[in-house]
């Protein structure tokens, strides 16, 4: 026999589940489930109900509800105020839904219906015996549940159809409604009838459980008075659970202080308040918050403190291990230990690491905590708004507690560990306080020896933390915090030192992720460069990982597909696991050219260089700029033009020149926001070349701010831009004289093969720039 199979409407219920041979109404107000109805209503007036898996899905899809439900007749239909249809249903037998569709306006389905299967194999004596059993089990649920209707339980006693039976039961019983989805995907009534009578069973005995503690709770309590029954059900509730009362517990937290690392005063505070707990009792509201309030003071390390390692040599190689370059940062940890070996004690500096994403802020953080054999614990800023995050929460308030700093040291165990505040530059403020201002005091080493948390109310000394703070940029950071720190940049990554990163780090790192051994996987030093140059963009290490990791994840595959034992990556087959070249680098131009110069430029992901094009036609004397260009690099174009009118007369420019002709300043990219004063001498040189008429450079990229009087100011960001101009093949690079000591500071690995000029005025720079 083959199940008959016929499209219909869905309704899907929420936290509702109908079973056959039940007629019941309930209400309907979702367009979806209106439309559905009325679908049926114009044809067989037919539908399946299937049950939500979750009740607060509003637009269920195929994958929200349960496939198999109940087929249903809708016997009458009844408008309600407020858009609400009440629908009765009369429920037929169980269905499948096979196929799934949707017009967007309701659902419907192939649905296959279910027969009851079994009964054909019960003989009359077995049939017999399945009816006494599930009606006796009946029995002893209507002597426990005295609200069951006695005439639907005589209405079951007297039913011998056995699946009939089952339905109503399953329909009437206050089965939780997953139970009676359970009972409904069940088509075989032996089975149906097992799980039936293990619920009813269920249920009986959570009856029996219920009345025996109603009982006990009545043998203690006076009816009259509410008070005292709601606390003796309170007190019989503990006794169930083991709970002990306010005196033990106070004996044992006296105990725990006497044992606690801290100084007298602080002993005699928690003391203080462990008397007062006693004296409340368990009845009162206020002692589960004197409780908790105890538990915090008892768990903070108020005199607790870890050996450092002092070992200097040791530091150095876990240092060297974790990270490649970082050279200030791990000479700043170094004197750090050499300060505290020599003094036995002293304070703990507070270091701010500012650079772009993925430059390794947050892991360095680690390597620290483990070269000095710190506690580690990372507080993340970004988003918080609340000083109370900071300061913790007054007792007063309702789900009061500590701060993030003393939540910091009591998960750290220990007065003195290293704390990382992660994403400090993206603290904000709002109406309940300037979080930043809150962290004043936290990060001020004269005064978090006494800080004050608004729970913990005794003052927490910070004076041994050691605060490693991370920011992407300070230009959020107010003054007053960043003066309080000391700052260190974590500056964009060389080719050269991405190279050995990943050699060193990334390439073993996620070989062990991804299950794999150093002989399966090689990766050459040419396909290395190549990752880095054609399918990354960035001032950091994070996305060479996330690459390095794919490669690593479809060799994995290759292995187990193709049984291949090991896999080497060549520059030459690279395309084929990380797929065509992402990003090139736009190099220097073969031609010198009038009006065009290339400028260098810093952004997020590293440095970029920026060719400025310059066009001067007939027209009015107006003076354009596009490329999404921001207000300062605006202003820098008008003092650029207002040099080179100032000194017209030295290049044989007619004063009508700018009154007849139209300049246009052009910054190729005209979707990417650009700012800044640092493009100023290349907007001046360009300018000046497309009204001279004197060819600029091709080999050549400049950076710096010009004035109206043609000298050149310094600018940031020159590690960065000078790698751009490397990976772009410029020849020479003009940079602000002031930022001699900078270019002094760069590794010899980037500025070799690029030759440097520095420049103090306009005229320096266009006698480097002009083609002789």
């Amino acid at each position: 026999m083959t199940n008959i199979r016929r499209t219909m409407p869905i309704v899907a219920l929420r936290g509702m589940t109908i079973l056959p041979d039940t007629l019941i109404h309930f209400d309907i107000n979702r367009k979806i489930t209106i439309k559905a109805v009325e679908t049926a209503m114009e044809k067989d007036q037919q539908v399946i109900l299937l049950m939500q898996k979750d009740p607060d899905v509003e637009e269920p899809t195929f994958e929200d509800l349960y496939h198999i439900g109940t087929i249903a007749e809708i016997k009458q239909l009844i408008k309600l105020p407020g858009d609400v249809i009440r629908v009765m249903v009369q429920g037929l037998q169980r269905g499948e839904v096979c196929e799934f569709y949707t017009d967007q306006s309701y659902l419907y389905g192939d649905v296959e219906e279910k027969e009851d299967t079994g009964m054909e194999q019960l003989s009359e004596i077995e049939l017999t015996a399945y009816l006494r059993g599930i009606k006796s089990v009946l029995e002893v649920y209507a002597m426990e549940n005295p609200r069951l209707s006695k005439d639907l339980v005589k209405t079951m006693l007297l039913d011998e159809d056995l699946p009939h039976l089952l339905n109503l039961v399953a329909t009437n019983i206050s089965f939780s409604y997953d139970v009676k989805q359970d009972l409904l995907e069940v088509c075989d009534v032996t089975e149906r009838y097992e799980q039936t009578c293990v619920a009813l069973t269920n249920e009986i005995e959570i009856l029996r459980i219920r009345k025996d503690f109603q009982a006990r709770v009545k043998e203690k309590v006076d009816k009259n008075q509410k008070e005292y029954i709601m606390r003796e059900q309170l007190k019989i509730i503990r006794e169930e659970l083991g709970d002990k009362d306010s005196s033990t517990e106070a004996e044992e937290f006296l105990a725990r202080a006497k044992k606690l690392k801290a100084s007298k005063k602080v002993k005699e505070q928690i003391e203080k308040e462990i008397e007062r707990y006693k004296n409340i009792g368990n009845n009162s509201s206020e002692s589960s918050v004197v409780r908790g309030y105890i538990e915090s003071l008892l768990a903070l390390p108020w005199d607790k403190v870890s050996k450092d390692k002092k070992d200097i040599k040791n530091a150095k190689m876990v240092l060297d291990e974790d990270h490649y370059g970082l050279k200030k940062v791990k000479d700043r940890i170094i004197e750090f230990l050499a300060v505290r070996s020599l003094t036995k004690k002293g304070d703990s500096p507070i270091i701010c690491l500012v650079g772009p994403p993925g430059t390794g802020k947050t892991s360095i953080a680690k390597s620290v905590a483990r070269a000095l054999d710190k506690e580690y614990v990372r507080i993340c800023l970004g988003g918080v708004r609340d000083e109370a995050e900071i300061r913790g929460h007054r007792r007063t308030y309702v789900g009061a507690m500590p701060g993030r700093i003393a939540m910091g040291l009591k998960n750290a165990g220990v007065k003195n560990p290293l704390m990382l505040l992660d994403e400090i530059d993206k603290v904000s403020n709002d109406y309940k306080g300037d979080t930043f201002s809150a962290l004043l005091e936290v990060l001020d080493s004269e005064q978090n020896k006494r800080f004050v948390d608004h729970y913990v109310e005794i003052p927490i000394d910070l004076s041994e933390v050691l605060f490693i703070a991370t920011a992407n940029s300070v230009q959020t950071i107010p003054r007053p915090l960043l003066d309080r720190m000391e700052l260190i940049e974590v500056n964009s990554y060389s080719q050269n030192e991405k190279e050995h990163i990943a050699k060193e780090h990334l390439i073993k790192k996620q070989i062990e992720k991804n299950g794999l051994n150093v002989k399966q996987l090689s990766i050459s030093d040419k396909a290395i460069s190549h990752i880095i140059s054609g399918y990354t963009k960035e001032a950091g290490v994070r996305n060479l990982e996330r690459k390095i990791g794919e490669i690593c994840r479809k060799v994995a595959r290759e292995i187990l597909e193709d049984k291949k034992k090991s896999v080497k990556i060549t520059d030459k087959n690279l395309e084929h696991y990380l797929g065509k070249v992402r990003y090139s680098f736009d190099e220097i131009n073969k031609e010198d050219e009038i009006g065009i110069v290339r400028g260098l430029a810093w952004t997020s992901v590293g440095g970029d260089t920026l060719q400025i094009e310059v066009n001067v036609m007939p027209g009015k004397g107006n003076f354009e700029l596009t490329g999404k260009l921001g207000d300062v690099m605006k202003e820098s174009a008008k003092a650029g033009i207002s040099y080179i009118r100032s000194i017209s007369e030295q290049y044989g420019i007619k004063k009508e020149f700018y009154e007849k002709n139209d300049i246009h300043i052009h910054i190729p990219e005209g979707a990417v926001p650009k700012d800044g004063p640092s493009a100023g001498i290349t907007m001046a040189t360009a300018m000046l070349s497309a009204i001279t008429k004197k060819k600029v450079r091709a080999d050549l990229a400049m950076t710096g701010e010009i004035t109206l009087r043609g000298r050149v100011l310094p600018i940031g960001g020159l590690k960065e831009k000078i790698l751009a101009a490397k990976a772009a093949k410029v020849k020479l690079v003009l940079v602000p004289k002031k930022n001699k000591s900078d270019i002094e500071e760069l590794e010899k690995e980037i500025t070799t093969g690029i030759e440097i000029q520095f420049v103090d005025t306009m005229d320096d720079v266009l006698s480097y720039a002009f083609v002789k």
